[in-house]
C-alpha cells in the first residue's frame, strides 16, 4: 500500500519541466486583472518583464509582499504600472516558485503582459494546469482540486460554502481515518505472512469486524449526502403546473425579476415549456413554466399539455398554481393530484391581490402583480431543502465521481464483511479490503489512474 502516489510525477506530466503563464481572471473589462506564472524559472521570467519602482528585483523580494512597478513589453516599452508578488515553492499554491502580476483589467493589457512573459521564457498554461501541479506536487488532494472548480462554478451560497470547506480538506479528513484503518488490517496480515519469525501479534480476522462495521457506517453516512448535494449543485428540476390563465407565467416572471414568459389573458398562450434557472430560498431551481393543463382544443396545445405533464413527472419540486380569485375546478384538482405525486410540492394560491374565493391550509397566497407572498414562497423552498443529515460544512458530496468512489468502497467493505461471516480464508476477505482501499485512494488521489486525473482537470478553465 502506498500513500498518495499518482501514476506519474509532476515532471512526468509536464508539471515541473517548464514555466507556465496564464491570465487567471476573466477576459472582460475590470478594475484588476491577474496574470499568474509558475515553474522553475518563474522568478527569473518575472524579473525580465517587471521592474520595481524602487529597490531589488522580484527574485530578491520576500514572499507574499506586493511590490509596485512597471510591466514591460519585450522591447522594453511600458505596458502598465502594476503590482507584483512572488511565492516560492514548496509553500506556494502549485508547490513551485510562482508570481502574480496584478494589472489594470484591460483585456488588451493582460494579453500584452502574457505575450511579454512568453517572450521571456514562459509558455501558455493549459486548462487546469496550475491546480494540476498543486495536486501532483502534494499541495492538495483530488477532492480539494475539484473543490476549486466547484467554488468557481457555485451558483448558490450553500454550494460555495460546501466547496470552500472541501477546499480546506473536509472530505479528506472524513475519509483518511477509514483508509488508514483498512490499511492497518492489510499491513498486519502481510506482516505476519512475510515475517513469520518476528514477534508480531497473531492475525485474527474476527478482531477486525468492528473496524469494517465502523468503516461501512461512515461511508453510508457520507454517501447519503450525495442525493441532496447533487440536486443543490446541479439545480432542482422544478415545474410550474396549473390550468390555463392561473398565473403560471406571471409567477415565473416574478421569481426571475424580469419578463421572461409571455403573459396574456388568452387561455393557452403558453404552448411549450419555458426553462430558466433561479435561486429561491438559497436553492438553485431549474424552473419549467408549462402549458396549462386542460383538454386541449388543437394539436399544438395537446403537445404542449403532454410536455407539461412530462415536466411534472420529471420534477423534484412542483409549484402547483391555483387561481385564488375564482372557485376551484376539476382541472385544479387534477393539478393538485399531479403535484402530490411529485417528491416535493408547494400549493400556491395565485392572484392574492384580488378578493379570495377560497382558502386552503398549506396553500401560499402569492400576487405576481405586487410581489406579495414571494418571501413566504422563498422560505418554503429553503425549508424543503434544508440540510437535515447533520453533515458538517464540506461533507456533502456534490460530485458524481466522488460518490461513485465512495459507493464502490462501500460495496467492497460489505463484501469483506460477508466473506468474513461465511468463514472465508483471510486472504479472500483482504482482497475485498484492498478493493475498498483502491476506491478510497481514487477518491482522494492517494492512488489514481492518469485517465481519472485527466478527466478531472478537463473541467477547469485556463489560469486555474
Amino acid at each position: 500500500m502506498t500513500d498518495r502516489t499518482p501514476s506519474k510525477t509532476a515532471a512526468d506530466q509536464g508539471g515541473g519541466l517548464d514555466t507556465i503563464a496564464a491570465i487567471s481572471t476573466g477576459q472582460v473589462l475590470s478594475a484588476i486583472g491577474i496574470v499568474r506564472v509558475s515553474g522553475p524559472d518563474a522568478l527569473a521570467v518575472t524579473d525580465r518583464v517587471f521592474r520595481p519602482l524602487s529597490g531589488a528585483p522580484m527574485s530578491a523580494r520576500p514572499d507574499r509582499k506586493l511590490v509596485l512597478g512597471r510591466l514591460l513589453s519585450p522591447e522594453g516599452a511600458v505596458l502598465d504600472q502594476c503590482m507584483a508578488t512572488v511565492s516560492r515553492g514548496p509553500n506556494s499554491y502549485t508547490g513551485e516558485d510562482t508570481a502574480e502580476l496584478q494589472c489594470h483589467g484591460s483585456p488588451v493589457v493582460l494579453r500584452a503582459a502574457l505575450e511579454s512573459l512568453f517572450a521571456a521564457g514562459a509558455r501558455q498554461a493549459k486548462a487546469g494546469e496550475f491546480t494540476r501541479r498543486a495536486f501532483l506536487n502534494g499541495r492538495m488532494d483530488l477532492t480539494q482540486a475539484e473543490a476549486v472548480i466547484d467554488l468557481i462554478d457555485a451558483e448558490t451560497v450553500q454550494i460555495a460554502q460546501n466547496a470552500a470547506a472541501q477546499l480546506d480538506g473536509a472530505i479528506r479528513r472524513r475519509t483518511d481515518g477509514i483508509y488508514d484503518s483498512l490499511a492497518a488490517i492489510c499491513s498486519h496480515y502481510h506482516a505476519v505472512i512475510d515475517y513469520p519469525d518476528e514477534d508480531i501479534e497473531p492475525f485474527q480476522l474476527q478482531n477486525y469486524r468492528a473496524v469494517l462495521d465502523r468503516a461501512a457506517q461512515a461511508l453510508e453516512r457520507l454517501l447519503a449526502t450525495f442525493k441532496r448535494g447533487d440536486l443543490l449543485k446541479s439545480g432542482v428540476p422544478c415545474a410550474i403546473l396549473g390550468r390555463p390563465n392561473v398565473g403560471k407565467s406571471s409567477l415565473l416572471n416574478a421569481i426571475l425579476g424580469y419578463d421572461r414568459a409571455i403573459v396574456t389573458d388568452i387561455p393557452g398562450t403558453t404552448r411549450d415549456t419555458v426553462e430558466e434557472k433561479a435561486v429561491l430560498g438559497g436553492v438553485l431551481l431549474r424552473i419549467a413554466d408549462t402549458a396549462g393543463l386542460r383538454d386541449a382544443s388543437d394539436e399544438v396545445e395537446r403537445q404542449g399539455v403532454a410536455r407539461a405533464k412530462a415536466a411534472g413527472q420529471a420534477a423534484q419540486l412542483i409549484l402547483a398554481v391555483l387561481d385564488g380569485s375564482v372557485p376551484l375546478t376539476e382541472e385544479d384538482r387534477a393539478v393538485m393530484d399531479a403535484a402530490q405525486a411529485a417528491p416535493r410540492h408547494i400549493l400556491i394560491r395565485s392572484k392574492a391581490d384580488l378578493p379570495a374565493a377560497w382558502t386552503m391550509d398549506g396553500a401560499i397566497p402569492v400576487s405576481a402583480h405586487t410581489g406579495a407572498g414571494l418571501d413566504a414562497l422563498e422560505a418554503a423552498v429553503g425549508d424543503m431543502f434544508r440540510q437535515t443529515d447533520g453533515a458538517p460544512p464540506g461533507e456533502t458530496l456534490t460530485n458524481p465521481r466522488q460518490a461513485d468512489a465512495v459507493d464502490r468502497a462501500l460495496d467492497y467493505i460489505r463484501a469483506a464483511g460477508q466473506a468474513m461471516e461465511a468463514g472465508f480464508a483471510p486472504d479472500a476477505v483482504l482482497t475485498e479490503v484492498e478493493g475498498a482501499l483502491s476506491a478510497l485512494g481514487e477518491l482522494n488521489g492517494r492512488t489514481v489512474r492518469e485517465d481519472v486525473t485527466n478527466g478531472i482537470f478537463a473541467r477547469f478553465c485556463v489560469g486555474k
